[in-house]
């Protein structure tokens, strides 16, 4: 009988304890949600000094919904003498009112200037990219900002060594903007306005928190984010950067941007039919060089390596280029590097020393020895390495809520099964795609980043590509490399353990550039490498097991 009662007695407080904990939750809430209510309030009296838009208009509204909401559940609840129908009658309403308030705060953080959920760091490709693919997943007008140091909507960067400095027909902006690379829709300045996204340009960020979520400009402006994707990409490294004197002699041109491209346009026309001289073997000394020539002016091109190219051509992929320029009236100094720029008495480089002793005449000099990521900002905050940002497979970096992309993302490459950095306009874009899905999808599973190295150039009449990656302990060369064809077309197959892990053509159409670009993919195992280069690109159509695309 006593042990009955006992049992009883038990079940009697433990319900009274369940009941005293559901006074107290519901005490707990009803102030949490007056706090939500007040803190809602001070900020509709703050919105009164900024301009309104029509989103931040239907945000007050709301508001104003919810304040009205707590106030009435307020006198509801004093109505009632008991405590215990109060808790019953509204105890889930109030949760679910502490929900609310807490989106319309979240939201109402990104109404204030220069607050934004979604900030990108950089101007570039990977910034216009990244703002179509925050549109194409719903991102809402007011929540992305882009603060870029140039003067122009994000651009296609390419164009700048190619159509911009045509002597006909040359490409100018709006021509160029993002998308237009890869097939889609231009992205001007109605573009951003028309969708709500805020374009801050001219503007150079100076000092970043990332852990509070700050960056500061030059000028001292704060701005505010709640995810912060930094696209800062690369920037040039100069003559000076290995001692060289005189390379802020203003006829030394370097290629990174628009205002670069404008100054090497404006010093054509001024030096019609003069001499240039260009530095560097690599992207932007062939490029430039290409079309220096092609606007009439005498053009020697100088680099260090005994070949051009030499991080990505083989010695018998180079040597055909390098007699194409020669045909076109370029000359080429190899293995030597310049030591001197001699300026004149105003100002004007007149003369290059070359480190063998010879020294070339010059009008003008364009310099295009190399770029390095810009990621100075972040030094002591993120985690780096190889010059890079460390991310994960979806551009995450070690702080949460921030994100790198394009140029400075050292990031695991797939394929390879290793961390790399990739300075592409390629990379830039998917790379770019993916951190924003990733962003916007976070309560499903995303697929990491699969990417497959990928890079061309056109130069005169020639237009090269090339797959995936040029390493192994032999190469396979097949096609015809005469120069009197009127459209040569060759190619290059790089073997290791023999597999085939690159794949490179000149002068292939869309459909056999799609066949190497699936060789490199599938990493196909070859035999009788005798056998390969007299298939060449047949063989690359004889492999048709797999249909893995990289394409935008």
């Amino acid at each position: 009988m006593g042990q009955l009662f006992s049992t009883r007695m038990a079940g009697i407080w433990d319900r009274i304890d369940q009941k005293m904990k559901c006074y107290r939750d519901f005490e707990e809430n009803l102030s949490v949600l007056q706090r939500l209510a007040r803190e809602l309030s001070f900020r509709l009296e703050e919105l009164e000094d900024t301009s309104s838009s029509e989103r931040s208009e239907q945000w007050e509204e709301k508001v104003e919904d919810l304040i009205d909401d707590v106030e009435d559940l307020e006198r509801s609840i004093q109505k009632w003498k008991l405590f215990t129908v109060a808790v019953y009658l509204y105890g889930r309403t109030v949760v679910e009112k502490i929900g609310e308030a807490k989106e319309l705060l979240e939201e109402g953080n990104y109404f204030f200037p220069n607050c934004f959920k979604y900030l990108i760091l950089g101007g570039g490709v990977a910034a216009g990219y990244a703002a179509r693919e925050f549109v194409r997943r719903g991102v809402k007008p007011g929540e992305l900002g882009i603060i870029s140091e140039e003067s122009v909507a994000p651009y296609e960067r390419p164009a700048l060594s190619k159509g911009y400095l045509f002597p006909r027909n040359p490409s100018r902006l709006p021509q160029f903007h993002v998308c237009v690379g890869s097939g889609g829709e231009r992205l001007d300045l109605n573009w951003y306005e028309e969708k709500g996204i805020q374009l801050i340009l001219n503007t150079k960020i100076v000092k970043t928190a990332l852990k509070s979520k700050t960056l500061t400009s030059e000028d001292g402006t704060i701005f505010k984010f709640g995810t912060l994707i930094i696209a800062t990409g690369s920037g040039v490294v100069k003559l000076s950067d290995f001692g060289v004197k005189g390379d802020q002699a203003k006829n030394v041109l370097y290629l990174r941007d628009v205002k670069d491209a404008d100054k090497v346009v404006e010093s054509m026309k001024a030096k019609k039919n003069g001499k240039a001289v260009v530095v560097g073997g690599g992207y932007i000394g062939l490029e430039v060089g290409a079309v220096l020539r092609q606007n009439n002016l005498n053009v020697t091109m100088v680099y260090p390596d005994p070949w051009c190219m030499r991080r990505l051509f083989t010695k018998e992929i180079a040597e055909f280029y390098e007699r194409y320029y020669t045909s076109k009236g370029i000359k080429l100094v190899k293995e030597t590097s310049v030591i001197e720029l001699e300026a004149d008495p105003n100002g004007e480089v007149k003369k290059v020393k070359l480190k063998n002793g010879r020294e070339l005449e010059a009008d003008i000099v364009v310099v295009g020895v190399g770029a390095r990521p810009v990621t100075g900002l972040f030094q002591g905050q993120l985690e780096m390495n190889k010059g890079g940002i460390k991310t994960d497979g979806l551009f995450k970096t070690s702080v949460n809520d921030v994100y790198a992309i394009g140029d400075v993302a050292w990031f695991p490459m797939k394929i390879y099964n290793e961390r790399r950095r990739v300075e592409h306009v390629d990379h830039a874009r998917k790379s770019a795609m993916k951190a924003v899905e990733a962003i916007m999808e976070q309560e499903k599973v995303v697929e990491v980043y699969d990417y497959l190295p990928y890079f061309y150039s056109r130069v005169f009449d020639l237009s090269w590509q090339f797959y995936g990656d040029n390493v192994g302990e032999t190469t396979v060369l097949f096609g015809n490399r005469n120069l009197v064809v009127k459209k040569p077309k060759f190619g290059c197959y790089w073997i290791k353990d023999g597999k085939i892990m690159g794949a490179f053509l000149e002068g292939g159409d869309a459909e056999e550039n799609k066949a190497i670009q699936n060789l490199a993919w599938n990493q196909p195992k070859v035999g009788d490498l005798r056998e390969l280069q007299d298939k060449g690109l047949s063989f690359a159509f004889s492999y048709k097991d797999f249909q893995k695309t990289n394409a935008v």
